[in-house]
């Protein structure tokens, strides 16, 4: 319906009372849009570019991206002892400090539990006759340090790795092994064509060739071909699947420490980052030569890097000691427990333990690598 009056200059007409109230509306819309456009001039287009668009410019090559951990709680085995080398079992949370990246963090758990141990005995079979004979007959002792709920993988290694019959927390059949067990008196035993072995054809000693070394330490121009760290590794790879959060993954190293370099696979900062992935740590044995002579910085490596120890045997007598002393201590250990804080842009993550006493020392490992240690934390 079409409305007219009379005007000054002639009729108007006038517009229904719905066609006016839209047309207000669409006005106020449009001033409180260009009030919001005026107050916050740098809002992004109403429109997002087209897919084609060129891709905004990469950060500079120089700043380095940072990597959010996944780790949600990291479990540090800590060991302390008093200057006479007697465990120190009376310590409390507030006692301790622990840094990671130079860094202090909040102790979230304190445990003094024992745990039960998985044990890989790694025997050095290239000993000189005179070790050999000191350290074979001990080995029986190592029954005696273990509980009921330890378990034991006895290997031998030389230039190759000879892996045994498996863990095993009998400890009759373990005692049995060890029995059974004999240093330097078996030859390694080289791949088909190995230049130790002789001429061979189809893979098998050719008619009448020498049929190489008898002994297993083989030297080549005054340098072992021993593989220590080969050998350390494949032990470590045992341990794998033991569950870190409920069992001591240690390797217990009896050897006099020297190492054919060019004979490994794995060079040392390869087989020490196995290690701490796995939370392994190290205790190692070395023989009365390898005292006088100082060659075992190898044993002491490995020991000190992964929360370890180390004993120096000069007789059979000390070497049984050993092993008992070095079961308790890896049951026995405080384990603290926090939470990282913050980002980090590498994957490896330096550790350190402080105590709040005097004349004491800590063992635990030096680091780890993001993620490896990562637990749910309690609700």
């Amino acid at each position: 319906m079409n409305l007219t009056q009379l005007g000054k200059f002639g009729p108007v007409h006038m517009k229904s009372p719905r066609k006016t109230a839209s047309l207000a509306f669409v006005a106020a819309i449009l001033w409180f849009g260009s009030r919001l456009e005026a107050q916050n001039p740098t809002a992004p287009p109403a429109n997002p570019p087209p897919h084609d668009a060129p891709a905004a410019p990469e950060a500079s090559k120089s700043q380095v991206p940072t990597i959010r951990r996944s780790t949600t709680e990291v479990f540090v085995p800590v060991t302390v002892k008093d200057r006479d080398g007697n465990l120190v079992a009376d310590l409390r949370k507030e006692e301790f400090r622990v840094f990671e990246d130079d860094v202090e963090q909040r102790i979230t758990r304190f445990i003094t539990e024992a745990y039960p141990i998985s044990m890989v005995v790694l025997i050095d079979n290239d000993l000189r006759q005179k070790d050999a004979n000191q350290v074979e007959p001990s080995l029986i002792s190592l029954v005696g340090g273990m509980s009921t709920s330890d378990e034991a993988f006895v290997c031998r290694f030389d230039q190759y790795f000879h892996e045994g019959k498996g863990f095993t927390k009998d400890q009759d059949k373990l005692v049995t092994e060890l029995r059974r067990t004999e240093l330097a008196k078996r030859s390694s035993t080289p791949p088909a064509g190995d230049p130790f072995g002789g001429p061979t054809i189809n893979n098998a000693p050719a008619p009448g060739a020498p049929q190489g070394d008898t002994t297993s330490l083989r030297v080549i121009k005054g340098q072992p071909t021993k593989a220590l760290d080969d050998a350390v590794y494949s032990a470590a790879l045992l341990l794998k699947d033991r569950d870190s959060k409920k069992r001591r993954k240690i390797i217990l190293l009896i050897s006099d420490g020297q190492n054919g370099a060019k004979f490994n696979t794995h060079n040392y900062d390869e087989t020490r980052a196995e290690l701490l992935r796995q939370g392994i740590a190290v205790y190692s044995v070395a023989t009365g030569s390898s005292y006088f002579e100082r060659k075992f910085n190898r044993l002491v490596s490995y020991a000190h890097d992964t929360g370890g120890d180390i004993y120096y045997g000069a007789k059979q007598t000390t070497f049984s000691d050993f092993y008992s002393r070095i079961t308790e201590e890896a049951r026995n250990q405080y384990t603290l427990f926090y939470s990282p804080q913050g980002e980090s842009k590498v994957d490896y993550h330096s550790i350190e333990v402080r105590v709040r006493r005097p004349d004491v020392t800590i063992l635990t490992r030096k680091g780890y690598y993001g993620g490896t240690f990562a637990t749910e934390a309690p609700k």
